[in-house]
């Protein structure tokens, strides 16, 4: 076959497709979206690869049939990727235990400093409460509740910046 009746065919069916052939990827990626272009330029180079262009009766079904073997690979790709990502990036677990013990020192300094702006926090951020709803908790206003909850987030920023190495301090880096 000749190259040129091969790129003729490749650009009819891109020209006819590759908007839907484009949602369809991008439908089924919501989450890897930006792999769009990568998989549609493999898809068109399989059609490329093809001995007998002509004997395709319906191309459209033909290349969504090329589209969801590519996805397929690319999904079980992906499948073993994180896992040794995830081995090369895993923190030292020194460092996660002191970490661990940092914030757990920070809990306990907060609710030794305010009861209450510890309960507000936690409130918040564990329980996903509203300041409304935490204010109806506690018996106090919704405004007084985010009173709490900004005493209990500066707490926490400067426990951070007592708690950080001096030289991290210097260069503004926070742990």
């Amino acid at each position: 076959m000749a190259p040129a009746t091969k790129q003729h065919f490749l650009a009819s069916i891109e020209k006819a497709h590759s908007s839907q052939l484009r949602r369809f990827l991008s439908a089924r990626l919501r989450n890897a979206a930006a792999d769009v272009p990568d998989l549609v330029q493999e898809i068109y180079l399989r059609v490329l690869r093809l001995k007998d262009h002509e004997a395709i009766r319906n191309p459209q079904a033909y290349l969504y049939t090329i589209a969801a073997h590519v996805l397929h690979q690319y999904t079980l790709r992906r499948a073993v990727e994180p896992a040794t990502m995830e081995a090369s990036l895993a923190p030292d677990p020194a460092e996660e235990a002191d970490i661990e013990q940092r914030i757990e020192a920070m809990e306990r300094a907060l609710e030794a400093h305010s009861p209450r702006a510890y309960a507000v926090l936690v409130m918040y951020r564990c329980e996903g409460l509203t300041l409304k709803q935490i204010g109806e908790r506690l018996g106090v206003s919704d405004v007084m509740a985010r009173k709490y909850l900004e005493r209990a987030m500066k707490y926490c920023d400067q426990f951070l910046d007592r708690d950080q190495p001096s030289a991290d301090r210097k260069e503004g880096r926070k742990p």
